[in-house]
């Protein structure tokens, strides 16, 4: 049961290109955000579409793959865990962040040539 508490499964569209990054220690890093929509209709009847942005953050060979085979408008289907973090920026405010650790990737659309 432990490894459903903090599980995350996301369907969308990734809004721009996976950006790749390399942290001192030599670890692969991919930061790419992604675009999830709902659907309803309001007390009008009319059909509404909401779309929701997510921050993704892939580590090693998931960032590699990202990387290579992702682009702006890929869809696709993730599942990971929610991570929040924080940090004072440069100016000594206090930002929070809530991010997906991606730890699974599948491409639903088509892929990067």
């Amino acid at each position: 049961m432990n490894a459903i508490k903090n599980k995350v499964t996301l369907i969308g569209n990734l809004g721009n290109d996976p950006e790749m990054k390399e942290t001192d220690g030599g670890y692969k890093l991919a930061k790419v955000s992604l675009a999830t929509n709902e659907s309803y209709k309001n007390s009008k009847g009319e059909k509404v579409t909401e779309t929701m942005w997510h921050n993704l953050v892939a580590w090693g060979k998931t960032a590699e793959f990202m990387s290579k085979y992702l682009q702006k408008g890929s869809e696709v289907v993730v599942e990971g865990k929610l991570i929040n973090r924080n940090y004072t920026d440069k100016s000594g405010v206090k930002k929070y962040v809530s991010e997906i650790q991606v730890n699974d990737l599948l491409i639903v659309g088509s892929r990067k040539g």
